[in-house]
């Protein structure tokens, strides 16, 4: 099943994408890859929809809805980048850095919620990558998880 009709059965609704900068951009082509800049939970004005440190003021639980979010965004900014998520190839890679709390030790839970959604869009063939999780002291807008990926696309 195309990725694109999961999308539809899963009720999931896409952000538009994210504009670009002045001096950026959010999804870059280069062959048959396409690098995303880092996304996270925010609205198309750039606000967060969830803030918090992981461990402080939210739950692994609520950690991991928020990678979904801007794991959302992402597929957002990569549609709007290459026209239909159906010609994704391969999810091949993921950086995901979380918000910690100090003795907060397992952000890898919290980017379950993104590499989970990637494999009901994209399935287990499609959708499994590499990912590392970097739990970190601060992101913008107090945001609790920015996500960079890497995906494969046919021409």
């Amino acid at each position: 099943m195309s990725a694109e009709k999961r999308i539809k059965e899963l009720g999931l609704a896409l952000p538009p994408p994210w504009k670009d900068r002045d001096n950026r951009v959010r999804a870059l082509t280069s062959g048959q890859h396409v690098y995303m800049s880092g996304h996270g939970p925010l609205d198309p004005e750039s606000k967060p929809l969830v803030v918090g440190k992981l461990g402080r003021e939210l739950t692994t639980e609520q950690g991991n809805a928020a990678a979904r979010l801007a794991g959302l965004a992402v597929l957002g900014t990569l549609r709007g980048h290459i026209g239909s998520l159906d010609r994704v190839v391969r999810v091949v890679r993921v950086l995901g850095f979380v918000n910690c709390a100090p003795g907060y030790n397992t952000p890898s839970l919290v980017m379950h919620g993104f590499s989970d959604l990637m494999i009901q869009v994209f399935g287990a063939d499609i959708g499994r990558h590499t990912r590392s999780s970097i739990g970190i002291a601060e992101l913008y807008a107090d945001m609790p998880v920015e996500v960079e990926a890497l995906f494969e696309i046919r021409g």
